[in-house]
């Protein structure tokens, strides 16, 4: 691989990919300086008028998944360097960056891992043959002749790759059938978190930093939704400076690529990585030059926007006014012919999906408190009940189990839609609706942990521990129902928003844009960090749809079609004490109701450690996805038939109340996902990957797991190497050095 960058990125070359860059990112970084000041005051604006949304009915909790394992097991991956393939232990930690370790021992040992792989902006694929298709897409003058050996072959009929459109791509493989679904189930789960990686509660950076892409784009007429809107803003940027920079080192390169078809694709896949990370270095650097500069300015900033704060209002007012003259003929001509039309049409299309996704949500909520309280009955009451608190708090999290809610959005399509409104992939709205169902099941799970806190400091008996959980499952399934309607209403009116602004202002650019300079003169000198002619503008031609929007909307949510409360329907304060609950300390059920700590293994030793020593065991040890020896994934536990598996609400709760009056056979246990049943080796693998890939990791006793603090990625996900336990550098390179780490996007 050296020759190869060495040949075509020489000095002189990569001096012209800094220029290029640094030219990009100067033109850009004026947008975000420019969009800060607005963002700042937008937000200021907002702390003292407020907006007036319905109260969440639910509670949400403030550290989701603190320390914990998210997933962990075995996986094949092929080494580009040795062209070998490799078993390594990997596992995700609760920001979701992939670890790969040598083996497990390496885990224990503390030795660093290999690789922390940061999946933001990748796709995941099942089969060589959609790789083969994006790579020869790619790089269409290079598509090997039928017949011809792949780039890469698999000794598995079960990959798993990670391609990226600049960046290194990934390749995995697993055993059996079972053991991919898993693995494809936690890696999109990895993307759809990384993806999202600007922080939600960034009331100032994080807009103006989504404004700058925006504007900087359509400055080079690129209206739409962008696919590549996904990671850090550090990841954003260099994704950005490669869909410049991309197409023009692919036009002088590619030519000069010597060897056959599939030689030349994989040298075109390292050239790309390594420009993608001189790329992410500068920006790093430029970005976070620029943010700081801006930080420090902020003060001076805010001191005039609360002392001029009416008077920027009305500057703002008056210049809306004018444009709003303009423009408006215009724009409400084209919403009327061009949009409005097909408002209901791509209103039913999300609808569809969306609802099937939260009633999805509702259902395997229902069903994991539902089989919880069977357990209660069957298994000894209070004594398991930290237990199985303990797994559901995870449930937002468990990719498995969440599984069913997320593929309902797979669906989602605007058919001919998507085209006429320029939006070039429907999966930024896939990925936020199901970041959306996250957090609804997650503020359903807290909610429900919260109350039934409370209620065992009553010290009820087991009957009416039973009759107390059913009674907290329909309040805060009555919450669930208010609050996703509330999150789904604002779902569709946001994406409406994203799928016809930017087509309203692509029509209205040849006869509207021209005439913005005249306006600029109306705003005072002192207010111009905090008022912008373009973004008044856009304002101005959003409320000309907004209306239409709303009506869209709100008629959906009268019909009843998809479960849509009315606007009219506002649950003010019908809990009054129920936030109050919320600001204690959190809930540690597996140290105050479990047997032995919640970490497993020997009692003697668990009572024998220091209180703050189990909890650390219990956040390292336990997975969200727990494995153990009683089948496959996605099929249920063997074992006798149990009175658990009834399918309506009245059945259950039929089943419960019997239960209570009389016991219950005790069932075989709790309902947990099986591990795969293992296959032989197949041909192909380096020899010390001849034994094939361990299960997922099982509940071992805690002994055994809890020397080694869990190494984890960054907490802002850049990509970059986490430094091992004795403190090394990150190293940048795409090849192994002598103690075998990369840096891996």
């Amino acid at each position: 691989m050296g020759d190869v960058l060495s040949t075509h990125l020489d000095d002189a070359r990569r001096q012209h990919i800094a220029e290029k860059t640094g030219k990009i990112l100067t033109e850009f970084l004026r947008f975000y300086e420019d969009q800060y000041g607005v963002a700042l005051f937008n937000s200021m604006r907002h702390e003292i008028e407020g907006t007036g949304l319905p109260q969440a009915q639910l509670l949400w909790r403030k550290v989701p998944l603190e320390e914990r394992i998210i997933f962990s097991g075995n996986l094949f991956q092929y080494q580009e360097e040795n062209k070998k393939w490799r078993n390594r232990f990997s596992l995700v930690p609760h920001n979701y960056g992939l670890v790969l370790y040598e083996n497990k021992v390496a885990y224990e040992r503390q030795i660093p891992p290999r690789a922390v792989i940061n999946s933001a902006g990748y796709k995941i694929l099942t089969s060589l043959d959609q790789y083969l298709e994006l790579v020869g897409n790619s790089l269409p003058a290079t598509t090997p002749k039928s017949g011809s050996a792949p780039i890469l072959k698999c000794p598995t009929q079960f990959p798993l790759i990670l391609w990226h459109p600049s960046a290194r791509h990934y390749y995995f493989c697993m055993m059996t059938e079972a053991e991919q679904d898993k693995w494809q189930a936690v890696l999109q789960d990895c993307v759809r978190h990384c993806n999202n990686g600007i922080p939600e509660d960034s009331k100032v950076e994080g807009p103006a930093f989504t404004d700058a892409i925006r504007m900087y784009r359509q400055s080079k007429e690129l209206y739409g939704t962008w696919e590549m809107l996904c990671g850090n803003e550090v990841q954003i940027l260099s994704n950005l400076v490669m869909e410049e920079l991309g197409p023009e080192l692919k036009a002088e390169l590619v030519p000069r690529l010597k060897g056959k078809p599939q030689e030349r694709q994989r040298q075109w896949i390292q050239i790309s990585d390594a420009v993608y990370r001189m790329v992410y270095e500068q920006a790093k650097a430029r970005f976070e030059a620029v943010l700081s500069k801006l930080q420090l300015a902020r003060p001076a900033m805010e001191a005039v926007i609360r002392t001029d704060m009416d008077q920027i209002i009305t500057s703002k007012e008056h210049l809306a006014s004018k444009i709003r003259a303009s423009i408006l003929p215009k724009a409400e001509v084209c919403v009327r012919n061009h949009v409005q039309p097909y408002i209901p049409s791509i209103l039913d299309a999300l609808m569809v999906p969306t609802s099937q996704g939260f009633t999805e949500v509702r259902d395997v909520f229902f069903k994991e408190v539902t089989d919880m309280n069977l357990n209660v009955i069957n298994e000894g009451g209070i004594d398991k009940l930290g237990e199985y608190m303990e797994k559901l708090s995870q449930l937002a999290y468990h990719p498995l189990k969440m599984h069913s809610c997320y593929e309902k959005m797979e669906p989602l399509r605007l058919d001919g839609l998507q085209q006429r409104f320029d939006v070039s992939s429907m999966s930024v709205f896939k990925q936020r609706a199901q970041i959306h169902m996250r957090e609804q099941m997650d503020n359903a799970v807290y909610t429900f942990e919260t109350l039934l806190h409370q209620e065992l400091g009553k010290g009820p008996t087991k009957e009416e521990l039973c009759k107390s959980i059913q009674r907290i499952l329909e309040r805060v399934l009555k919450k669930y129902d208010y609050d996703s309607s509330t999150v789904r209403k604002r779902f569709f009116r946001e994406a409406l928003l994203q799928i016809t602004i930017p087509f309203l202002l692509k029509k209205l650019a040849p006869t509207c844009k021209s005439e913005l300079s005249r306006f600029q003169e109306l705003i005072f000198e002192d207010f111009a960090r905090f008022i912008l002619v373009e973004n008044t503008y856009e304002e101005v031609v959003l409320q000309t749809v907004m209306k239409d929007i709303l009506q869209a909307v709100k008629e959906a949510a009268v019909q009843r079609k998809h479960n849509l409360y009315r606007d009219s329907v506002v649950m003010h304060n019908s809990d009054p004490n129920l936030h109050l609950l919320a600001e204690g300390a959190p809930i540690d059920w597996g140290e105050e109701y479990g047997d032995s700590g919640g970490g497993g293994g020997d009692p003697g030793v668990q009572e024998a450690a220091p209180v703050s020593e189990k909890r650390r065991r219990a956040k390292q040890v336990v997975s969200v996805v727990q494995d153990e020896d009683a089948g496959l994934p996605f099929e249920p536990a063997p074992g006798p038939p149990s009175p658990s598996s009834p399918d309506s609400v009245t059945e259950l709760r039929g089943l419960l109340a019997g239960d209570l009056r009389a016991e219950s056979p005790p069932l075989a246990g709790p309902l947990l996902n099986g591990a795969p049943v293992q296959e032989s080796p197949q041909p192909g693998l380096a020899p010390e990957a001849t034994s094939p890939p361990a299960s997922p990791l099982r509940q071992l006793p805690s002994e055994k797991l809890v020397g080694p603090e869990p190494p984890k990625p960054s907490d802002q996900e850049t990509g970059e190497q986490v430094s091992g336990p004795g403190g090394r550098p990150p190293i940048h390179t795409t090849t192994e050095d002598s103690a075998g780490v990369q840096t891996e996007f």
